[in-house]
């Protein structure tokens, strides 16, 4: 599976070494699309307003049980093609009010890695 290859800062897009739009392949594509599909707010994408978190109705401001956000994450990256399975880890919140965590996957190949968040 590949996808194009973003840049882990500012999410976008990086380039090759002759200047074409670069391609990621493998568990990295994988875990890259499993980051994006997490970043989603649910209603945020104009050709299917089902993909995403609930992050405005359920999440933000919200007092969510963070197993039921575990579920979600999990259930997310879990529809991505090429997951076989996937594992929300949450690691805390810092001070200024950021989750920490990381889903653990494993691909459709049989590949492990993970992505943070």
């Amino acid at each position: 599976m590949n996808t194009l290859l973003l840049d882990r800062t500012t999410w976008d897009f990086l380039l090759d070494s002759k200047g074409n739009i670069a391609i990621a392949s493998g568990a990295y594509a994988v875990g890259q699309d499993i980051a994006s599909a997490v970043r989603v707010f649910q209603g945020e994408c104009y050709y299917d307003t089902e993909q995403g978190l609930p992050y405005l109705s359920n999440v933000l401001g919200k007092n969510q049980s963070l197993s039921v956000f575990q579920s979600q994450v999990q259930d997310i990256a879990t529809a991505v093609p090429g997951v076989a399975e996937a594992r929300c880890i949450v690691g805390g919140m810092s001070y200024d009010r950021q989750l920490r965590g990381a889903v653990l996957f494993t691909t459709t190949s049989g590949e492990t890695s993970d992505v943070g968040f």
